[in-house]
């Protein structure tokens, strides 16, 4: 059953490849400076060592905008995101599949009782409107650049045929790349926390995480998508927004490549942390998004004339309606999911106030005064548990956060049998040999195994300024929750 729920993750992965290539390739296919099948390969490379090698970054937004935690709901939020992505495809719009799974975890959510991180919805959407801007900016001033060393080194009209189409299969390569990185989080990202697969040490050489396991095989279905279906959606984006010279193709995949790789690039990210500067955010952006407003940028130093307004107003259309319907389609599924079929769509989470949680607000130097009449009162999901506090008292949106946060209940039990599951691979000797001084003792509130562990050592501590290791030592923690959990 478990490889069964998977299979609506390996559905939306051939939706994303058959839309989502057309972003990469469909330029130079549109162009004819490339053969559909020639760039269908190249992309299906590209795509799957992204995806394996840089895939992690973007899915930690996503799980923080709705965690299912159930993988017969994981299974219906991939589907109803790909049942959209179809939808779509089939009438030859390039839509986000972004906005299709976002769409879709909002639909979980409603359903579940589950809040809605605003801060993860925040930055996907403000990506979503800065996606295309950041794109067309960029292809203007390559296309200025491209033009200006074309001028300046007169190279004879062959040469430039030849290094034209060379260029495109290069910038094809580093958009397929950043489109596999970036998107596989649509792919497979709702299927992070409840992964079927163990982890798989090859020889003992290294160790594939069962993360990086479903990120393969999502990266491979994206790779059938591109080689079986995407030849029509490449034809609208090569031919329909605008008819593009072999130059302006290249510059158009070369800015979209480069937005991708920007919001996905986990190397980045540290690097503009350690020099002090705002980091970008981690999210999975919009390809379909980044092509338009490269292809509209283009269009905007030749005067805008040449570009389809009437097509770009349709693609624009199905941007707004594509999360709609998956939201949609997600919160009617479910209901069938788990009413007709008795599948468990999503697995409660109560909180309550202990006298514990209590303290560790009042640690954090919040006052619990207000909510103190609520202390030892079981709520069934969150958003009950929201209301009961917002009835008593208006909250910051960071104290609310906080107090959710720590009134959650996860009922946890370490043991020697649970410890030997774990694959030192990802988690080190030293962590496990921690984990082992806690054997027998529970834990009501995951923050409370927080405490426990940084309090017996310094290999389960944040460090301060190392985002790439307290976001890979928040993923631990998390499989910990998961693995020590006691199911009711």
């Amino acid at each position: 059953m478990s490889i069964f729920f998977l299979s609506s993750g390996l559905f939306l992965g051939w939706s994303l490849g058959a839309n989502d290539a057309s972003n990469v390739f469909g330029t130079a296919v549109g162009s004819r400076m490339l053969k559909f099948r020639t760039a269908a390969i190249w992309c299906s490379i590209f795509i799957v060592l992204g995806a394996a090698v840089s895939g992690a970054g973007p899915s930690r937004t996503l799980g923080k905008l709705g965690s299912v935690n159930a993988i017969a709901g994981a299974f219906t939020v991939a589907l109803a995101a790909a049942i959209s992505v179809y939808l779509m495809t089939s009438a030859r719009y390039p839509v986000s599949t972004s906005q299709a799974i976002v769409g879709a975890i909002i639909g979980w959510n409603l359903f579940s009782g589950s809040l809605t991180n605003y801060d993860s919805l925040t930055k996907i959407v403000m990506s979503w409107v800065v996606c295309p801007i950041l794109a067309a900016g960029i292809a203007m001033i390559l296309y200025k650049l491209v033009a200006y060393f074309i001028m300046r080194f007169k190279i004879h009209m062959f040469t430039l045929d030849t290094l034209t189409r060379y260029g495109l299969i290069l910038v094809g390569a580093f958009g397929s790349y950043s489109l596999g990185a970036n998107n596989i989080a649509n792919v497979m990202g709702v299927f992070v926390s409840v992964s079927p697969f163990p982890d798989i040490s090859i020889y003992g050489l290294f160790t594939l995480t069962s993360v990086q396991l479903l990120y393969l095989i999502g990266a491979m279905a994206i790779a059938f998508g591109v080689l079986t279906y995407s030849k029509r959606v490449m034809m609208t984006i090569g031919r329909g927004i605008m008819d593009l010279s072999p130059i302006a193709a290249f510059v158009v995949v070369l800015a979209h490549s480069i937005v991708l790789f920007l919001f996905a690039s986990q190397r980045l990210e540290s690097w503009l942390i350690s020099w002090g500067l705002p980091p970008i955010p981690l999210v999975p952006v919009s390809s379909s998004q980044a092509i338009v407003g490269a292809i509209i940028g283009v269009g905007l130093l030749k005067g805008g004339r040449s570009i389809h307004w009437q097509m770009l107003g349709g693609i624009a259309s199905s941007w707004i309606i594509t999360p709609v319907i998956a939201a949609i389609i997600s919160f009617i599924s479910l209901f069938f999911m788990q009413n007709v079929f008795q599948q468990q769509t999503y697995r409660p989470v109560k909180y309550m106030l202990t006298p514990a949680a209590i303290e560790h607000i009042r640690e954090a130097g919040e006052s619990t005064k207000a909510i103190e009449e609520l202390q030892g009162k079981m709520f069934p999901n969150a958003i009950s548990f929201k209301k009961a506090l917002s009835k008593r008292i208006k909250l910051p949106h960071k104290t609310l956060e906080l107090i959710v946060t720590s009134a959650e209940i996860c009922k946890m039990k370490i043991t020697e049998d649970k410890i030997a599951k774990i694959n030192t691979g990802w988690i080190t000797l030293e962590q496990k040999d921690v984990l082992k001084k806690l054997i027998g003792r529970c834990f009501v509130h995951k923050w409370m195994l927080d405490e426990a562990l940084a309090k017996e050592s310094p290999h389960w501590r944040p460090k301060e300024n190392d985002r790439s290791y307290n976001n890979d030592l928040k993923n631990k923690l998390s499989y910990l929750y998961d693995l020590f959990q006691e199911m009711n």
